[in-house]
Parts: structure tokens; sequence; C-alpha cells
């Protein structure tokens, strides 16, 4: 980024923790200056020697002062270094706040890993330059003139010699310090790619493990790693060239001060106190000449990190209510979400909605109407890409809609406060995810203030008393990463629990009993039976049991809305609902039994995952062509669910 532009962001950074780091920076410029008077010390005991004067002053003198000098400056370390955590950590709430509320297309784009290393390895860069490299650049500057001043008093022919050659050579590190902001930037991104890479790998540990890919996962985390360790080395090298420039040109000057020196001294221009104290002078340059460049390789490294933490801040963002703000400055982490309020059922309608997930893809939805009155059921049902569960994504708004509008309560949803709209609906997903930590967190996830009472009547008719009371801690007990100790029934069910804690005004369940047991779903869908009697329910159906219970059935196929009805009018009215059920019907008799033995599940369907057209929640890449997913629905010859009456 410009060097205006990243000082911009930096002050934004340290604008709040100015007074402690111009503490910091004073006790570190006390305790530095204290130095410029041992030369001078030094000089004058070197006078005494050959006289009659006494010495033991002096020394007392010059071992206080540098004892304090020690002190005062590990006081100002110390500040600067509790304001640089300081800094990390506001930078790191901001950055968090503003990543929890990306919008779903910018998460998409990003890997998750990669956004990770924003937050954790490039802020830990920023400590070094918000406060560290700031103030040895201003204390360096400093004393750098304070002993310029000094040794000029001393002899400026000297001092002339000595920075002729500092210039000489430091002239060089204007050539190093772009490098090294380089290497850094291209490091931090190849440690961004491990982390995406690591992400990947454990994402779908068992997947991994089960087509037995360690040796190729490992080889790419490798690949990643030596990347991210060769643009390390460079930087690594450039730094080195740059430090070791320092002692080369104190060096070049010390034996051009001590050769000119040594003939001033032998002229009798100078006696040899001046010379032993100007080369002491010298040798004290190091010092503020290094945090000079400790600090202008620091500053390159931090704008590196600044770069990328300034790309993820110009992510779009959701707002909190009306319109997308997509052009938010970064804020800390909202608040907790709104509370559910209890009311009657919501009503859902679409007006000629069109959608698709990004400019460079085909349309999902291509003038999507259908009104769904408040309370009941309603089934989606319709071949695998015809946008069913995108119709879920509209009405949460993890995509805003490019044509048409998606209606709640009769009100455009992009007029609704976000966080009220989600405090309306409970949302169960097609993989149904689950939380580490422990079964009472996860199912009170979306209602953290549900009573032990609701939580009990949840489990009840979600089936989960009995897993309760098998677990050695009850609701205490940890689910594992991803819920990794449940089954996949089990954890649809806690989905099922979760979004039914809630107490929603509109239930959205994305064939949410695609991996339960007969008896368990039988359970499930009187379950949801009963929640349509008080809500409205939404469901992206793929078992003909679950579509004959629906109030109406919304027929969508390739983004568009087929037909709308009931089983029996649209197995008669609409030729490819009559198909699809037809064939499911017939796939599943030979183990269902007659007509009317619902809850005995198909062929093919026993330990099968979750179906649907969109993975991960929908996101895209399925509902658009060449992107299919290979999970069966409603229509899926040879992939039937129960079977069921009508």
């Amino acid at each position: 980024m410009p060097f205006r532009r990243t000082w911009r962001i930096l002050y934004g950074h340290i604008r709040p923790h100015r007074a402690a780091i111009a503490l910091g920076g004073l006790l570190t410029l006390i305790g530095t200056l204290t130095g410029l008077v041992q030369p001078m010390a030094a000089k004058e005991l070197v006078g005494r020697l050959g006289g009659e004067g006494s010495i033991t002053g002096l020394l007392v003198g010059l071992t206080v002062l540098v004892v304090a000098g020690t002190a005062i400056s590990s006081v100002g370390a110390y500040v600067l270094e509790r304001t640089a955590e300081s800094v990390v950590l506001v930078a790191r709430r901001q950055l968090v706040g503003r990543l929890l509320r990306l919008r779903m297309p910018a998460v998409e784009r990003v890997p998750p890993g990669d956004l990770m290393s924003r937050v954790t390895s490039d802020t830990t860069l920023l400590r070094a330059v918000t406060t560290r490299s700031m103030v040895s650049a201003a204390t360096g500057a400093l004393t750098l003139v304070g002993a310029i001043v000094m040794m000029a008093l001393l002899d400026p022919v000297l001092l002339g010699v000595t920075l002729g050659v500092i210039v000489l050579i430091g002239s060089a590190l204007g050539l190093v310090l772009p490098r090294i902001s380089k290497a850094t930037q291209q490091a931090q991104a190849s440690v961004g790619a491990i982390s995406a890479a690591l992400e990947r790998t454990f994402g779908a540990f068992r997947t991994v493990k089960a087509s037995g890919a360690e040796a190729r996962e490992g080889a790419v985390i490798e690949a990643a790693s030596r990347e991210a360790w060769q643009h390390g080395v460079r930087a690594a090298k450039w730094q080195s060239v740059a430090m070791s420039s320092i002692g080369l040109a104190v060096q070049v000057s010390f034996l051009a001060v001590l050769g000119v020196g040594g003939a001033r001294v032998a002229s009798g221009t100078v006696d040899i106190a001046t010379l032993v104290a100007f080369l002491l002078y010298l040798f004290y340059l190091i010092d503020p000449i290094s945090h000079l460049v400790e600090a202008a390789s620091a500053y390159q490294v931090g704008s590196a990190a600044i770069a990328r933490m300034a790309e993820a801040e110009q992510l779009e963002v959701e707002s909190t209510g009306g319109e997308p703000a997509d052009g938010e400055a970064a804020t800390p982490v909202a608040g907790p979400a709104a509370t559910p309020v209890a009311g009657p059922p919501a009503s859902v309608a679409f007006e000629n909605v069109s959608f698709r997930y990004g400019p460079e893809l085909a349309p999902v939805h291509h003038g999507v109407s259908f009104t769904v009155p408040g309370g009941g059921l309603t089934a989606f049902v319709g071949p695998s890409g015809a946008g069913k569960t995108t119709v879920f994504g509209l009405i949460e708004r993890f995509y805003e809609v490019t044509g048409g509008r998606v209606l709640v309560d009769g009100e455009d949803v992009r007029n609704w406060p976000l966080d009220r709209l989600r405090a309306t609906i409970g949302f169960v997903e097609q993989d149904a995810p689950v939380l580490a930590g422990t079964l009472r967190e996860n199912l009170v996830f979306a209602a953290p203030d549900a009573t032990d009472a609701q939580i009990a009547e949840v489990l009840a008719r979600t089936k989960l008393d009995g897993l309760v009371a098998r677990l050695p801690e009850g609701l205490q007990t940890p689910v594992g990463h991803r819920g990794s100790k449940l089954s996949g029934g089990e954890r649809q069910r806690v989905a099922i629990a979760r979004a039914l804690l809630r107490r929603p005004r509109l239930l959205l369940l994305d064939e949410a009993t695609s991996q339960l047991d007969a008896v368990n779903e039988l359970a499930l869908r009187e379950t949801v039976a009963r929640a349509a009697e008080s809500t409205t329910v939404l469901v992206v159906a793929h078992r003909l049991s679950t579509v004959t219970l629906a109030d109406r059935i919304v027929v969508m196929e390739a983004g568009r809305v087929r037909a709308v009805g009931t089983h029996a009018e649209l197995v008669s009215g609409d030729p490819l609902y009559g198909e699809l059920a037809a064939t499911q019907f017939l796939a599943s008799a030979p183990e269902g039994g007659a007509a009317g033995d619902a809850g005995v599940p198909g062929p093919g369907r026993a330990g099968s995952g979750p179906e649907g057209d969109e993975p991960d929640g929908g996101g895209p890449g399925t509902d658009v062509p060449g992107a299919r997913a290979a999970g069966g629905e409603v229509a899926a010859a040879g992939r039937g669910g129960p079977a069921a009456a009508g």
C-alpha cells in the first residue's frame, strides 16, 4: 500500500495508546541519553590518570549513571511492550468483529484458514511496528543527533570522516528495505496458505484417512510450508544485510578515525583523551543507528501485515439493519443477538425473484414467485440444482437477491434489521453442523437464555433424552470437534432441537431427517407436524413421507416454480411431480411394503449422508451448471425415502 495510507491505518491503531507510548518513549530516551555522558566522563577520567586528582568520585558517579540509565530504559521497555500487546488485542478484537459480520459471498471467496492467519500471525507483526519501531526511530534519531553534536564539539574533522563513511555504506539500505517488505508479505501469504491447507485437511479428517490421502495432503502442506520458509529466509537475508551494514560502517569509520585521529594526535592538534572520547562516541553510534535500521525493517514487516489486514477489512460485511453496508468501517464485535419475539407464524412470499451467486455464474433463480401464509408446513421439492436450498439462503439474507423481492410478514427482508429477522427464524442446515463444546452449549447456542424445563421439553420432542441419559456427563458431555463424538442422526437431532429451542416464528428445515433411522424419523415428523401448528415450517424435502404431510408443496425445476399444490393435486396435475413421486414410491415399495407403511426406509437409504442441491448450507457451485451435488432428491430413482400413504 502507499506510505500515506499505511501510516493512516497505523496511526488509527496507536491513537488510543498515545499517552502510554509517549511515556515509554520518554523513559527510553532518558535512559539512552545517559549514555551520551559516559564518553565525556571517560575523557575526564583519562585526563586525570596522569595527574594527582582523585578518580574515585568520578568512577562512582559514572557507575550510578550507568545503573540508573539501565533501570529507566528497562521500565520504558516494559511500558512499550505492554502497550504493544494492548494494540494487538484491540486490533484482533476489531478484525474479529469485522470477520464475524462478513457476508456469505465474501467468506466463500477467501479460505477460512487464510482469514484466521490474518487474525493471529498478521496482528502479531503489528506489535513491533506500532510501538517498538516508532519509539526506536524517535529515540534513535534524537540520540544520533546528540552523539553527532558531542562529536562535533570534540573534533569536527574526525566527525566529517565518520559521517562520510557512514553515509556511503548506509545508502545501500535504501535498496534493501523494499526487498524486506516484499519478502515479508509473501511469507505471510504463505502462512495463510498453510492455515488454509490445515483447515481443509482437518475439516474432512475422516475422509482424508478413508481415502488414504494422508501423504498427498501432507505434501500439499509441505509445499506451502516450504514456500513460507523460502520467503522467510529471503526476508531474513535482507534483514541481516541491513544490520550487518551498520557494523561495517562503524568498523570502517573506526579504522578511518583511528588513522586520521592518530595523525592529529601525533601532530599535537588533539590530545589522546579527546581521541579516546571520540572513539567511544563512534562505537556509541552503533546503538542509535541500529535502532533506526530496526525501525525501518520493522516498518516494512508491519506494513506487509497491515496490507493483509486492510484486505480483510475491505471484504463486504452485513449491516445490523436496513440495506447492507459494504463499505462499513471495522467495528468491535457486536453485542448479543436480538432475542426472539413471540408472535404469530410468519408469512413468506417471493415476488419474481432472480438470483445468481456471482456475476460470472449462471442464474440460479429465474423469476421465482410463491406465497406461504402464516402457519402450516410447506415442502419444496424438485430435481437437484433446482434452487430449493437457495430459497432458504435468500430468506435468511445470507445472499441478496439480484431481482425481485423476498417478503417476510409482508415486509421486504432488506428492510428488516438483520438481527431481528434472524431472531424470527430457526434454521437447520443440510449438514446439521455441531460446534465443539458440550451438548448443552450446542442446544442453547441460538437461545442462551433457555431454561432447564424448556431444554428438557425439546430433548423429549427430538428423542434426545435417551442420548443424554447414556452420556457420562449428561448435557455437560463434550461432543468433540464438529460433533465427532455423535452419530450423523444425533447431530441432526441436536440441530433440530437447537432450532426448536429458539421458538421461532418461521422454521427452515433443509432436509433435516436425511440421516435418521425409521423410528426417529417418524418421531421427528410428528415433532415437525406439531411445530407447524404454531409456526410456519418450510422444508426442503427429499423423502415422500415428508412431502405427503405438507399443507402445500412447491415444485421447483431449473430455478423456476413449476407448480404449487397438495400431494394429491400435484400427483394428478403435474406430470413431473407425479413421475417423481411414483418413482420413489415404487423404489421403496419392496422394503416399505404397501402404501401406508410410513417410516420404513427404502433401498440405498440406510446410512446415507445428508443430501441436497447445495452442500455447506447452499454455497455457490451447486445450483449452477457443471457443479451438481450427487445427493438424491425426491426425484432420484433407486434412492427413495420411506414409503408413505398416498
